[in-house]
């Protein structure tokens, strides 16, 4: 198998995460690309038409893309049980949505300083994404900390500790810990893990 792939995407990191978990990382081999949304430069469009990272192409050559998906499909090659059962899946998943779409309004304000010319920025958008990334850390530090089965290893762990992970990588400036001392010092103890110590994003 072989996964289309960049160092410092957080999608990239969570899937490499779930690899390194599950020990399926040499099973798949890595294929470097690059692009954005105004230039798609390598990206494997012609395995994901959203030119989007991660995309897996199977030996047979069908693509699975999504983070989402990728993770699910590794999930259950080796039946490692990362999404738990009965009411836990969802609450799993959930989770894992959630810590998504924090990377998602992430990503956006990446792109919004990076790409858009600066006469044409907008700083309330740029605000506005990060609002709701500020609401959805209060709602994990106040209420899914302590609802979600954190003694066990799963996707929404993941997911979460890579989507914190990006904060500091891109946006170390906001400080998104600061009234957050629950939240924060979880994400202290899940980074000393040794497949999110092994998937740091180079800087830059």
């Amino acid at each position: 198998m072989k996964l289309f792939s960049s160092p410092t995407s957080p999608y990239v990191r969570k899937v490499l995460v779930l690899l390194r978990e599950t020990g399926q990382l040499d099973d798949v081999e890595m294929e470097p690309v690059g692009g954005t949304p105004v230039d798609p430069g390598t990206m494997p469009r012609d395995l994901n038409p959203l030119g989007k990272i991660p995309a897996l192409a199977l030996d047979s050559g069908q693509p699975i893309y999504d983070s989402r998906v990728i993770c699910r499909f590794f999930d259950d090659r080796v039946k490692a049980g990362l999404y738990g059962e009965g009411d836990d899946t969802w609450q799993i998943q959930t989770l894992e949505a959630t810590a998504d779409g924090v990377l998602d309004a992430a990503i956006l304000m990446v792109y919004e300083a990076r790409i858009r010319p600066e006469d044409k920025q907008f700083a309330a958008w740029t605000e506005a994404q990060w609002r709701k990334i500020s609401t959805t850390l209060d709602a994990l530090e106040k209420s899914w900390i302590d609802v979600i089965p954190w003694d066990i290893l799963n996707v929404g762990q993941i997911a979460t500790g890579c989507a914190l992970g990006y904060l500091d990588f891109r946006h170390s400036d906001r400080n998104w810990r600061e009234g957050r001392p629950k939240l924060a010092a979880w994400e202290a103890e899940f980074a000393k893990r040794d497949s999110m110590i092994a998937t740091v994003p180079p800087a830059g």
